[in-house]
């Protein structure tokens, strides 16, 4: 098969709508639903995303796509009891521990489930039970993997009424170095971003402090090759094995620096006691106790704490979380890695990143300010390499 036609593009009005490949056959295979051009758009970006993050780390790696751009990246690192829960997966139970890509897609799908909610799902391994258990309590539009387990196959096949979009892709399929996209009728081509993202991309440490330990090594390269895919100007935080915060498109550096922070910040926040401990009515179910949460940890949190809606949501009425409360959790935030798909033209920046416990920066450097932001880095002991890449994605 050349050519797929579709029900429409971005938009219902923007018709006809196709993909198609000149002289071969398509790499995919859809196996069960009719996925649109967004769809298309999120699953290959996403599969490049955890294909690559395998051959980076030789772990199983899983991302949460969501309008082009990544809500979360992981890899299959096994999942703490305070990750399980607040990633809403304790019912897997053990299975969980002996399913890396499910840990994987675990952590992409946690990090923030506000923007993964309706997700496309790109696993780099086969999808196993105990990831397709876990999807079919989501809500999500589909997933790609090059291969499924016959049972998690007919799992995935039930969801959504038998309309769940589920996309085997040839893993081994590697597309022509040269890429076009027509704009206002006008063809653009350049040659594909090939660029292998690896340790020798951080080598070149700039601050007093040179340290980065191995494991800060890898959320570095999670980091980068999240970005690789993502909607620039783009930032993300790293840690412990995936993306915690991710800043998309943003036209100031700051601001991607400040988004990304936030979510990271809101990732820690829900590990606290205060939110692990907030009184749940029995039967609630798990997108709604996710936005219950995102508001309770807000500073809108009187929207849920108002008599009339705690009620809905709670069995009490919890204690406002203050303030001096939340930021003395924040300051136990501690070795997070952050990377830049551009240089931090200001130590702003900087300043921004280590309220969210970043100890370890990968950026391209070179902006004219570059002693500016080495010199805000050693100020707090933290270690920071010049990649030397830019990893501009639009």
């Amino acid at each position: 098969m050349q050519e797929l036609q579709l029900k429409y593009g971005c938009n219902p009005n923007q018709k006809p709508s196709r993909i198609f490949i000149e002289n071969h056959e398509l790499p995919i295979e859809i196996l069960n639903g009719k996925p649109g051009y967004i769809n298309f758009m999120d699953a290959l970006n996403g599969w490049q995303l955890v294909k690559e993050l395998k051959e980076a780390t030789g772990i199983p790696a899983a991302t949460s796509f969501k309008h082009v751009s990544p809500a979360g990246a992981g890899i299959g690192l096994p999942l703490s009891e305070t990750l399980k829960k607040i990633y809403h997966v304790e019912h897997l139970g053990a299975d969980l521990n002996h399913s890396p890509v499910a840990s994987a897609y675990a952590r992409a799908r946690g990090a923030d489930r506000m923007s993964s909610y309706g997700d496309f799902c790109a696993l780099s391994d086969t999808c196993d039970v105990t990831t397709a258990k876990m999807l079919s309590t989501l809500v999500s539009d589909g997933i790609i993997a090059p291969d499924y387990e016959p049972e998690a196959l007919e799992i995935l096949k039930a969801k959504r009424g038998g309309g769940y979009n589920v996309i085997k892709i040839t893993s081994n399929y590697t597309p022509n170095q040269i890429e076009r996209r027509d704009i206002f009728g006008i063809t653009f081509e350049q040659g594909r971003n090939e660029l292998k993202i690896d340790n020798s991309f951080l080598q070149n440490i700039v601050t007093e402090n040179k340290d980065i330990p191995d494991s800060a090594k890898t959320d570095l390269l999670i980091a980068l090759i999240t970005l690789k895919y993502t909607q620039s100007n783009s930032v993300a935080y790293a840690y412990n094995g995936q993306a915690i915060g991710i800043g998309a498109g943003q036209q100031s550096r700051i601001h991607c620096t400040r988004l990304a922070g936030n979510k990271a910040d809101n990732w820690y926040l829900r590990q606290s006691d205060k939110v692990l401990n907030l009184p749940f009515k029995d039967n609630l179910k798990p997108a709604d106790k996710d936005n219950a949460i995102d508001i309770y940890i807000s500073e809108e949190y009187e929207d849920i704490l108002r008599d009339g809606a705690w009620q809905r949501v709670f069995s009490s009425k919890p204690k406002v979380f203050s303030r001096e409360e939340k930021r003395e959790w924040l300051n136990t935030m501690d070795g997070i890695s952050i990377g830049s798909d551009a240089f931090f033209p200001f130590g702003d920046n900087i300043e921004r990143a280590q309220k969210s416990g970043v100890k370890y920066i990968a950026q391209p450097g070179g902006s004219v300010r570059d002693d500016n932001v080495i010199e805000t880095c050693n100020k707090y002991g933290m270690t920071m390499t010049f990649t030397g890449i830019r990893l501009f994605h639009h």
